[in-house]
C-alpha cells in the first residue's frame, strides 16, 4: 500500500554504524515510525514483538556487515518467520539491504537466498533510498 499523508509506515533500521543510522532515520522518518536496532539478531526479536504486537513491520532497511549475526543471517530467519505465519508473496515485508559491497556475490546471497525486495551501495543517499522506496511499492510514484 502506497504511503500518503493518511498512513504512517512502520519502518525498522538495522545498522551498526551510527552515522548511517542518522541518514537513514533523517530521511524516513517523514514516512513514519522507525525502531532502530543495531545488529542482525535485535533485528529478528524486533520483527517477531512488532508481529505479536499486530504491529508488522512495512520496511526494513538492513546492513548486511553487522556484528552477532549478520543482516543476510538476520533475513533468512525475518522470511523463515513469515513463512510459519503464512505470510508469503506480496504479503512479505519489504526488505532494502544496504552494504559498503557493490560486488555481485554479496547481491546474489542477498536477493537470492534472503529474499530481498531491494539493495543499495552505500554511501546512502535520500533520492536513491526515496526512489526504491516508490519502487517496492511503499510510497506513491
Amino acid at each position: 500500500m502506497p504511503h500518503d499523508e493518511r498512513s504512517k509506515l512502520r519502518i525498522l533500521i538495522a545498522e551498526d554504524d551510527f552515522m548511517v543510522r542518522q541518514v537513514i532515520r533523517d530521511v524516513l522518518e517523514h514516512y513514519g515510525v522507525v525502531d532502530i536496532v543495531v545488529n542482525g539478531e535485535e533485528a529478528v526479536q524486533a520483527f517477531r514483538v512488532a508481529w505479536r504486537q499486530q504491529q508488522p513491520y512495512d520496511l526494513i532497511c538492513m546492513d548486511i556487515m553487522m556484528p552477532i549475526m549478520d543482516g543476510n543471517e538476520a533475513l533468512v530467519k525475518i522470511r523463515e518467520m513469515e513463512n510459519s505465519l503464512g505470510i508469503v508473496g506480496s504479503e512479505e515485508v519489504k526488505v532494502i539491504m544496504i552494504s559498503a559491497l557493490d560486488d555481485a556475490k554479496t547481491v546474489v546471497k542477498a536477493y537470492f537466498n534472503g529474499g530481498a525486495t531491494s539493495y543499495i551501495v552505500k554511501p546512502i543517499e535520500k533520492e536513491r533510498l526515496i526512489s526504491e522506496m516508490r519502487n517496492i511499492g511503499l510510497l506513491a510514484p
